[in-house]
């Protein structure tokens, strides 16, 4: 049988985050113990916005996490509650790769938002927009997702390959076969994205079967 280690995370205390632009708070949420993310004072910012885990060095394996994100109630309506996973994120969220939703998207009535549910970024040098922009629908692409409800995550990564599962899909949502950074080993975070508020529970980082 494989064996496989599992290294879940305590939800004990902020101070065992390196916060970068977020603001965050221990909470319950729908039921689940949650740390809460928001951009301080609701100022968007085009720095990155997440809580890293420093004490944690990945680079293949799996993560797993139950994540939640809607807009703000102030938001603009083009926000769509970002909320995702960061990996391989290097000192001082200078460089890092990330899988994230965009909640509002998975149900909408038009299509090509539906299209836009899920996205894999690369900061700073590959972001959503130029991804879009070079390789339309390779970076992104549809997952049944509601704004404000607990969605499980499951990204496995090995070398320069990423799946994204959600809620126990047997099959990934996406797949990315090139990570900008080339599988290098980093940290791992907690990413919102612009008007979101965001929690995440259960955060699970496993070794790859062997």
């Amino acid at each position: 049988m494989p064996i496989q280690r599992k290294h879940p995370f305590k939800l004990n205390s902020v101070s065992q985050f390196d916060l970068h632009n977020v603001s965050a708070t221990l909470v319950t949420y729908r039921g689940r113990r949650a740390v809460r993310l928001q951009e301080p004072a609701g100022q968007p910012t085009e720095d990155p916005t997440v809580a890293i885990l420093p004490a944690v060095h990945f680079k293949d394996g799996i993560i797993e996490a139950f994540v939640a994100g809607a807009p703000r109630p102030e938001a603009p309506k083009d926000m769509r509650g970002f909320v995702g996973i960061a990996f391989h994120v290097q000192p001082g969220a200078s460089q890092f790769e990330c899988f994230f939703l965009r909640p509002t998207n998975g149900r909408a009535d038009d299509q090509l938002r539906r299209n836009h549910s899920v996205q894999y970024i690369s900061h700073p040098d590959y972001p959503w927009f130029r991804l879009r922009e070079e390789n339309p629908g390779v970076y992104e692409s549809y997952a049944d997702l509601v704004a404000g409800a607990w969605t499980k995550v499951k990204i496995v990564v090995s070398g320069v390959r990423a799946l994204l599962y959600t809620n126990d899909a047997k099959q990934p949502c996406l797949i990315v076969n090139d990570l900008k950074l080339g599988g290098r080993e980093g940290a791992i975070g907690l990413w919102i994205g612009a008007g979101t508020v965001a929690h995440f529970s259960k955060i699970v980082v496993s070794d790859m079967p062997v």
